[in-house]
């Protein structure tokens, strides 16, 4: 039993004292209404890989004491000086200056990205590794940044091309895809291999296809998968090509050109898979029609 005038925890049984001046671990502040006590919180940020400190670094902060009263004249000095060498200490190193500006690049693209928070914290991960590694020194930051971000989306298999962030990107595509090589290399990061059917949603639905037509295109991919015709080729051509296939069978009028751009792939990738799906599968369960690129298809 707690006695609060006292301060003191007192048995309720015999009337032992078993605490005296217990530590509150309430907040210091008074809410009067439930709005602003839940607006309130007695800790700071947790924390995150994301900030380049952490967010575990102190700062020098306010023009008062410890017990709210103004500072003078020499103390303002005093802390003032205080305050300018502590903040050029944080940045002596050349480490922590990297981290300072890899952690700006990093929230910019996450946000343009709308990447996850576990994927950001992720991809901050993969980038400390890196430079933990030794591996940025006479690189460029933003291509590892942009490298860590595609890594970290391989790994949560959230569905974000390497051309799309290469393109949020500072760097160019090539040299964001030869970071990513190095990183794979260096770091031995075992990648989970995508399929095919994950990129099928995406693609419909810039494409405005039908749900059914949606469903045919991931059975015909399930097919294919369970006859081993998935195997070494790239998903999102796959994955256009199931839906091409779909379309022939649901009569939901679409060209190759259309589903090509859709995909971000090329028609020539999409006829060769085309050819590799209908190898792979039955060829007398699905009629194909091949007409040209600028008509639209129709079973």
């Amino acid at each position: 039993m707690s006695d609060p005038e006292n301060g003191e925890r007192v048995c309720s049984g015999c009337g032992l004292v078993i605490e005296e001046s217990p530590i509150d671990t309430g907040p210091e502040w008074r809410a009067f209404t439930v709005t602003e006590k839940e607006s309130r919180s007695r800790t700071g940020l947790g924390a995150s890989l994301t900030l380049y400190d952490k967010g575990l670094s102190t700062v020098f902060k306010g023009d008062r004491d410890a017990s709210g009263k103004k500072l003078g004249g020499h103390a303002m000095i005093k802390m003032d000086r205080l305050r300018r060498y502590d903040n050029r200490s944080k940045f002596d190193e050349t480490w922590r200056r990297n981290l300072s500006v890899a952690m700006a690049e990093l929230d910019r693209m996450s946000a343009i990205l709308h990447v996850p928070n576990n994927v950001k914290e992720q991809a901050a991960f993969i980038y400390r590794k890196a430079l933990k590694a030794d591996l940025i020194r006479g690189r460029s930051i933003d291509a590892f940044v942009a490298a860590s971000i595609y890594a970290a989306c391989r790994e949560a298999e959230v569905p974000r091309p390497i051309k799309k962030v290469s393109e949020v990107s500072t760097r160019d595509h090539s040299e964001v895809a030869r970071t990513y090589r190095l990183i794979i290399k260096e770091l031995k990061i075992r990648m989970p291999v995508d399929e095919p059917m994950k990129f099928v949603p995406s693609i419909a639905a810039k494409l405005s296809l039908r749900n059914d037509t949606e469903q045919k295109a991931i059975n015909i991919l399930r097919t294919a998968k369970i006859k081993q015709g998935l195997v070494g080729k790239d998903p999102r051509g796959l994955a256009a090509a199931a839906l091409y296939m779909a379309c022939l069978e649901n009569d939901d009028r679409r060209i190759q050109k259309e589903v090509a751009r859709a995909a971000g792939t090329t028609e020539v990738t999409l006829r060769n898979r085309l050819r590799g799906l209908e190898t792979s599968i039955a060829p007398d369960s699905l009629r194909m029609i091949d007409l040209p690129n600028s008509t639209p298809i129709s079973a």
